[in-house]
C-alpha cells in the first residue's frame, strides 16, 4: 500500500490512492496509519481520488479514531496538491466531491500555495439555520462559555475569549467536542480578535484532538467574527502551524487560502498494518 504525506502548517495528512488497494481501508488499518507510534502517525486520511457524478474527482476523509469527516480544509490543500503532483491537475479550477458538499480549488506558486472554495458559511449544525452568528452558552465544568455555531460541510463551535493558548483548547476542547448538546459531535475553535483583519486561534479538531492548524476551523471562526462585525472581509487567521488567509463575501461564501508542503512518500508493509494489540510473552 502506497502512501504521500504532506503538511499544511503543520496539519499532517497521508493520502492513500484506491487505485493501490485491493480493498478499502478497515477500521484498525485507518487507526493504526494514523498512530504516532504503531504507524507513520498522521492527523487523518485523504482517500481519493475516487469516481464522481457532479465532480472532477471525489474525497473520503478519515479522523485518527477511524470516523469519516464531511470536510477539512487543510485535508483539500493537500488533496489538492496531491493531484497536482500526480500531473492530474494544471493550474486551472477543478471541483472535489466531499461528504461535506461540493468545492473548487486552484494550486498555486508551483503547488506551494492552494485556494479552496469552501462553500456558504451557515451559522447552525443543522443543514437550514441562522443567517447570522448567534450566542447561547455552554457550561463545562463549571465553567460557562459564550459559543456560536457554524456549519462549513462540517459542524464547529466558535468561543470567542479575550486571550488564549494551548491550554484553553487542551483542558476543555475534549469536553466540548463531545458535549450533549452536539448530536454528531463538534469541532472547536478558542478565538481571540487581534484587529480588523487578524484573529488568533486554538482548535480542537474532532476526532484528533489538539490541532496546530485547520482550514475549516479558520473558515468558522473567521466568518463567526466578521458576522458578528469584529472584522473586516479578508482575514489573516494565526494558529500555532502558521496563518491562512480567508476572504468572506456579503452571502458569506469563504474562500481559503494557504500553504502546503509535502513531506514524503513510501509504503506500508502487511506486518505494520497487522493488529497492534498483541502481546507477546516471554517465558
Amino acid at each position: 500500500m502506497r502512501f504521500s504525506k504532506y503538511h499544511a502548517l503543520g496539519n499532517d495528512y497521508i493520502v492513500i490512492n484506491p487505485k493501490d488497494l485491493n480493498a478499502g481501508l478497515s477500521e484498525t488499518e485507518i487507526k493504526t496509519i494514523c498512530d504516532r507510534h504503531y504507524g507513520v502517525g498522521s492527523d487523518g486520511i485523504l482517500y481519493g481520488p475516487e469516481a464522481s457524478d457532479s465532480c472532477d474527482f471525489a474525497l473520503k476523509i478519515f479522523n485518527p479514531d477511524a470516523s469519516e469527516a464531511e470536510k477539512s480544509g487543510n485535508g483539500l490543500r493537500i488533496f489538492s496538491r496531491y493531484l497536482w503532483d500526480q500531473s492530474l491537475v494544471l493550474n486551472d479550477e477543478f471541483t472535489i466531491e466531499t461528504k461535506g458538499g461540493m468545492v473548487s480549488s486552484v494550486v498555486g506558486e508551483q503547488g506551494k500555495s492552494v485556494s479552496v472554495d469552501m462553500g456558504k458559511v451557515r451559522f447552525t449544525h443543522e443543514l437550514l439555520g441562522e443567517p447570522e452568528p448567534t450566542a447561547e452558552v455552554l457550561k463545562v465544568s463549571g465553567r460557562e462559555f459564550s459559543c456560536y455555531l457554524a456549519n462549513v460541510g462540517n459542524p464547529h463551535c466558535v468561543i470567542l475569549l479575550d486571550e488564549v493558548d494551548d491550554g484553553i483548547a487542551k483542558a476543555f476542547g475534549s469536553q466540548i467536542e463531545n458535549n450533549p448538546r452536539f448530536a454528531n459531535r463538534t469541532n472547536v475553535q478558542f478565538v481571540q480578535v487581534i484587529d480588523r483583519s487578524s484573529i488568533q486561534i486554538e482548535i480542537w479538531e474532532r476526532g484528533a484532538g489538539y490541532t496546530l492548524a485547520s482550514g475549516s476551523s479558520s473558515t468558522a471562526a473567521a466568518s463567526v467574527v466578521y458576522g458578528l462585525g469584529l472584522c473586516d472581509a479578508n482575514i489573516n487567521v494565526h494558529m500555532p502551524g502558521g496563518v491562512i488567509n480567508i476572504k468572506i463575501d456579503e452571502e458569506f461564501f469563504a474562500t481559503m487560502t494557504g500553504a502546503v508542503c509535502k513531506i514524503c512518500e513510501g509504503c506500508f508493509s502487511s506486518e505494520g498494518l497487522a493488529d497492534q494489540n498483541l502481546a507477546v510473552e516471554v517465558n
